[in-house]
């Protein structure tokens, strides 16, 4: 893969005889693409049981260790940490459930997506509905609330009051995003989903029983300590969940548009990012961070994502995002429709701004 660094972080594609799909994008190449990635929407029960039983192996065996090495702090965070990913990696298999992709079945999927939601905290159907939403709205300015990050465009920033301005500034802000905002998603707003009559309202009142139980297991085990490093693996967990979902559509050259303009295969390719963090972080996210494809076709495994990005990279230039730009995404607040890009807050306060305050 040719990029390279410039000195705004910013990752551009080097120079290549191979063909680019983003930031500019190339209709053309979707037929291909589209073809392409069918090659690699098999399912393989073997390896989808080994990802399932594997991820569950860490999580308990990570957990039991932070209980035995308590009170002894060095020894917990680490652990707590691994008990942690660990975590978002079910919460990836509970998603490929969803989609029916992780097993051959979709009883078996089901019946796996069930299973883990109580170990992720999200009701297995209801995340289904709110996902399958999201990716059916993927890119469309107009239908924002289906988006698990809301990002305002700027003319509606440069509209806004003083009051919405504030708001939507500390809701943009990481120190809040990602910490309260992985507590409130993942601790209480699942435990009363605003669709859940709609979708599954049995199954979420039977996944709060499960997690109840769970968590009076852990206190009949482990006492105080337990639960300390149960709430530690679950504010560590929804961290990483927010870190990792606000980097998959919220970058500087990502893609929205308003109907009938709006193109769901560039909205996929272009508007969902490609995060290339490296081995081991792909390992512990199950491959979550190739998100592009993922949206593009969503039949595709999540034990085969990664190998089928790589493969797409040896045919076309894909834009890809590492650390420093991840980092730095996070700077970027609202949706320029005139430029076509994320951008920061404006540094000079607008004209309406200053008249309606």
């Amino acid at each position: 893969m040719a990029y390279r660094l410039i000195e705004t972080g910013k990752m551009h594609a080097a120079s290549s005889a191979r063909p680019e799909i983003t930031p500019h994008y190339r209709a053309e190449a979707e037929r291909e693409i589209r073809a392409f990635t069918r090659g690699w929407t098999a399912r393989d029960d073997r390896l989808a049981a080994l990802s399932y039983g594997a991820t569950f192996a860490v999580y308990f065996l990570t957990l039991w260790l932070a209980l035995q090495a308590w009170p002894a702090w060095w020894l917990v965070v680490p652990l707590v940490v691994l008990n942690a990913l660990a975590g978002v990696r079910l919460y990836v298999l509970q998603h490929d459930c969803g989609h029916g992709s992780l097993f051959s079945t979709r009883r078996r999927n089901d019946l796996a997506g069930h299973g883990l939601s109580v170990f992720t905290l999200t009701p297995y159907r209801v995340m289904q509905s709110n996902h399958n939403d999201h990716h059916s709205h993927l890119g469309n300015l107009d239908e924002r609330h289906t988006t698990e990050i809301y990002t305002m465009t700027l003319r509606e920033w440069e509209q806004a009051g003083l009051w919405t301005r504030l708001w939507y500034r500390l809701y943009r802000n990481p120190l809040i995003l990602i910490p309260i905002g992985g507590m409130f998603t993942y601790v209480l707003a699942y435990r009363w989903p605003k669709n859940a009559g709609r979708v599954d309202p049995k199954g979420v009142i039977l996944h709060n029983l499960g997690l109840a139980a769970w968590v009076a297991l852990i206190w009949w085990a482990a006492g105080v300590p337990g639960l300390v490093i149960y709430a530690g693996t679950v504010f560590v967990a929804g961290c990483v969940g927010v870190f990792l979902v606000y980097l998959q559509h919220n970058f500087e050259d990502t893609w929205w548009d308003r109907k009938p303009d709006l193109n769901p295969a560039r909205a996929a390719l272009q508007g969902s990012s490609a995060l290339d963090l490296g081995w081991w972080f792909d390992l512990a996210v199950a491959n979550i961070t190739y998100h592009d494809i993922h949206h593009f076709n969503a039949n595709i495994p999540s034990y085969r994502l990664r190998a089928c990005h790589r493969a797409l990279r040896e045919k076309y230039e894909v834009q890809t995002i590492g650390w420093a730009e991840a980092f730095r995404s996070f700077t970027l607040k609202l949706w320029d429709e005139d430029q076509g890009r994320l951008v920061p807050f404006p540094r000079q306060p607008s004209r309406v701004a200053v008249a309606s305050a």
